[in-house]
């Protein structure tokens, strides 16, 4: 019952899998086929991720991590952390796992939470693309915007989560 409960949503996939292949052909197989260019994405990808993962775990100790990042960083915290969502390019599913490097070294869900925000809607790349297609105005509005709902959502996710983070820093 143990190993059924850990498998549900793979198992739950491939029943909707089993189910869309009788009722839906076409569409299974578009499905499938985009199931497999994830998947295959996903495999050239995270090699490198958990390299980087491994270096960050040697080579950057967590007293660091506490001191720029961690609950009392303040104003410096959520800067880092903003700069270290908007810089980088790549899937969002990357930053995930650093992320949860993070919240194990001792960052805050706060600044984690500006991290992954950062990194899903701030990228400075996708902001040079939105100016030439929106306009200047338009991506300075939403860009304040969006940052100050991450900072707010950051707040907010410290306030639910603070016993969980406890539990996971030990």
């Amino acid at each position: 019952m143990t190993t059924l409960k850990q498998f549900r949503t793979p198992i739950l996939l491939g029943i909707i899998y089993l189910i869309l292949m009788v009722w839906l052909p076409g569409t299974a197989q578009r499905t499938i086929a985009v199931t497999i260019s994830y998947a295959k994405e996903m495999a050239i990808i995270m090699p490198a991720v958990f390299v980087l993962m491994g270096l960050i775990e040697v080579w950057i100790p967590g007293d660091k991590i506490q001191k720029w990042l961690g609950a009392s960083s303040g104003v410096k915290g959520v800067l880092i952390s903003f700069l270290m969502g908007t810089l980088p390019t790549g899937p969002l599913y990357v930053a995930f796992p650093l992320a949860a490097s993070l919240l194990k070294k001792g960052a805050s869900i706060t600044n984690t939470v500006i991290f992954l925000g950062s990194w899903a809607a701030l990228k400075i790349p996708q902001l040079l693309v939105e100016i030439k297609f929106l306009g200047g105005t338009f991506t300075i509005v939403r860009f304040v915007l969006t940052l100050m709902v991450i900072i707010v959502m950051g707040i907010i996710m410290n306030i639910l989560l603070k016993k969980d983070l406890e539990n996971i820093q030990e």
